[in-house]
């Protein structure tokens, strides 16, 4: 006899650097939180892991930001998180953290593993290391002018203006982000993992996954044809997973290596917790496991493609079933995001709407195959004219006529009729289709079919007309209700992975236990005739147009608060910026480059020259004769060999670019303040 299957449900942990928005909800949460609980209705073998990322730069830079030590930083947002996951139904079997000692423990065996077996290459490289802080500099310790377009602001890791991926050596000017002194060049060993050696195995078993997003493998492709690389395993950091070797004082195991291995280690930590301490492996190593990664877009390549080569080159573990990555879900066009503060809050938004239709709401514009948009508007329409309009209504009107027909007594069935079969078969029907597009990751389907399971017994409701059955047919009046009760226990069924808060209300009413609730009991007699009703309630009150308002008023107001510099500086440091007007006087477009423009300039009686990434927002003729504002005692440097003696200002928005520009008539060299 063949093994039952597991399943293995992970969802991307969360870096405790910030609170959990609703971006995070319909990328990496929601949608693994319904697949477990269908599962689970099921009684199928399934656990749901997540935890806390707690290691990387990310942590690092939020502590110094806000002068505080990291590990308050990680249990400052890992409880609250965890919370704001429990108040919105995220329903996982652990959610641990990767700061516990199961994990490093774990992290290290998975190192010492690839260690022990001569897979990990040491390479000495280059790096930035600064003298003030005695330490070398991690990319996102750096910033520098960008050698593409020319900002200023430029990462070490990627320049946030033109997108470009970099390294910390290719930045101009390169400084400190922590202290702003400028570092020098020095040698460091690290160990690499040889990514390049997997890339045909890797290639050969995504390939063959024929039931795969098409999102994910397009994704993979792009990183095949461009070919793998090594990747550094190891970094210079003091807060992390210590690398367990001698003489490896002040390295670290890279979190994009240790945090993937959390999945393990949670696992673990869960069965550790059952007193069931090696029943892990049975998920991690058997056969008829299917582990199945949740996450966004942004995380395919970690669990598509390097977490896999890892697992394959420890040769312990199985390989992701399956990986069905979510795409971005935006605001006003603009993707949410934690280090641009303008996400929608999941502790927040739940204080002020019911959960489930949060989660009703986010399930029917999710974002599977291509990015979707979210107004605080779609939470009225969706629960005035499908929640409340549709399931509520069926619920509530079933309910107050048998308390009012039937006091409150669930009445006898009778014999039934072509009506009563059809709308039964119908709902069994639902069940298995709904069954369907849950397997195959279709949630926003799996969703408009339950909620068609509502719309059919509102039909049937209206068609069999039991107020006037009830003054003419009692016995076919009771059977009437009896079914709709019944349709009301299945509706609890069907529609419990997407809004099981509401699942839990219409059982309390129907005074009926959990016994039943399980998949293969949608539309099945299951309720026990002269059963009294619990207490009704209006399941999707009206929102109205106030609550809205003022939800969007709050939540903009929000985000002017939460916006804190990270570089605060003083008067006295502000007073060192010499701004002046300036003249453009000639401008073309530097050869080879798709951004940079070349500006000389009037500054009183002086001419200068500085090179600016805007070419993709203004033609050369448009911008001569024009008064501009720049930095004119910016330290000089050169882009694409071009010497660049000063820097104009502008302002960015929706990717728009515009120029600050003077109104009216004023001398070239007047200072700005």
């Amino acid at each position: 006899m063949q093994n039952k299957t597991k399943y293995l449900v992970t969802a991307a942990l969360p870096t405790a650097n910030n609170y959990i928005h609703i971006g995070h909800l319909v990328g990496s949460y929601l949608t693994p939180d319904i697949y477990v609980r269908y599962r689970k209705l099921k009684n199928d073998d399934v656990i749901f892991i997540s935890g806390s990322d707690e290691y990387g730069t990310a942590i690092e830079m939020a502590a110094l930001s806000q002068n505080v030590t990291p590990k308050e930083i990680i249990d400052r947002y890992h409880f609250s998180n965890k919370k704001a996951f429990e108040e919105i139904g995220i329903e996982f079997d652990i959610f641990s953290r990767t700061s516990n000692e199961i994990h490093h423990k774990t992290a290290q065996e998975f190192f010492l593993n690839l260690y022990n077996k001569n897979i990990l290459v040491q390479k000495t490289e280059k790096q930035l290391f600064s003298n003030k802080e005695q330490r070398f500099l991690a990319d996102r310790y750096v910033i520098g002018t960008c050698p593409v377009c020319g900002y200023e602001e430029a990462r070490g890791d990627e320049c946030p203006n033109c997108g470009s991926n970099l390294s910390p050596l290719e930045l101009i000017n390169p400084r400190s982000k922590i202290t702003g002194d400028t570092p020098v060049v020095k040698e460091a060993t690290h160990f690499y993992f040889p990514l390049e050696k997997y890339q045909e195995k890797l290639s050969e078993w995504i390939f063959s996954k024929t039931n795969w997003k098409q999102n994910v493998i397009n994704y993979c492709k792009g990183w095949f044809k461009a070919g793998l690389r090594d990747r550094a395993i190891t970094r210079d950091l003091d807060w992390g997973v210590k690398v367990p070797l001698e003489g490896y004082d002040g390295k670290v195991i890279y979190v994009w290596v240790e945090a993937p291995v959390g999945y393990i280690s949670a696992t673990k930590e869960l069965f550790i917790e059952r007193n069931q301490p090696h029943k892990w492996k049975e998920y991690w190593q058997g056969e008829n496991t299917k582990l199945i990664h949740f996450l966004g877009k942004d995380n395919v390549v970690f669990h598509a493609i390097i977490f896999p080569a890892m697992l394959m080159a420890h040769g312990d573990f199985i390989l992701p079933d399956n990986i069905p990555a979510n795409e971005f879900l935006n605001i006003k066009g603009e993707k949410l995001s934690k280090s641009k503060d303008n996400g929608i809050l999941v502790k927040d938004i739940v204080k002020k709407f019911d959960p489930d239709v949060i989660r009703y709401t986010l399930t029917s514009i999710l974002p599977e195959n291509k990015d979707s948009e979210f107004e605080m508007k779609d939470l009225q329409i969706r629960n005035n004219s499908e929640l409340a309009a549709i399931l509520g209504n069926f619920i509530n009107r079933t309910v107050v006529f048998t308390k009012t027909k039937f006091e409150n007594k669930i009445p006898e069935r009778g014999e039934l009729e072509t009506a009563d079969k059809e709308v039964l078969n119908f709902v069994k029907s639902q069940s298995v289709l709904i069954s369907e597009h849950l397997d195959n990751f279709k949630f926003r389907d799996a969703l408009f079919e339950a909620m068609n399971v509502a719309r059919a017994a509102n039909k049937y409701f209206n068609d069999s007309e039991p107020w006037k059955l009830i003054k003419d047919n009692k016995k076919r009046c009771e059977t009437v209700i009896n079914i709709c009760l019944e349709i009301c226990h299945s509706i609890a069924i069907l529609m419990s992975p997407f809004i099981p808060f509401t699942a839990d209300k219409i059982l309390k009413t129907l005074n009926k236990d959990k016994s039943d609730l399980k998949w293969d009991k949608a539309g099945e007699f299951v309720l026990k005739a002269g059963t009294e009703l619990g207490n009704n309630e209006i399941l999707f009150p009206q929102i109205e147009d106030k609550q809205i308002n003022e939800a969007v008023n709050t939540e903009e107001q929000t985000d002017v608060k939460t916006v804190v510099p990270e570089n605060v500086i003083s008067i006295d440091d502000f007073k060192k910026v010499n701004l002046k007007v300036a003249k453009v006087i000639e401008c073309e477009a530097v050869p080879k480059s798709k951004k940079l423009l070349k500006l000389k300039l009037k500054v009183g009686d002086s001419e200068k020259q500085i090179v600016s990434g805007i070419s993709e927002h203004y033609k050369p003729e448009d911008l001569i004769g024009k008064l501009i504002v720049v930095v004119d005692n910016l330290k000089p440097s050169k882009l694409m060999g071009i010497d660049s003696h000063g820097m104009l200002l502008a302002a960015k928005q929706n990717g728009e670019l515009k120029i600050v520009t003077i109104d009216g008539e004023i001398d070239t060299g007047a200072e700005v303040s």
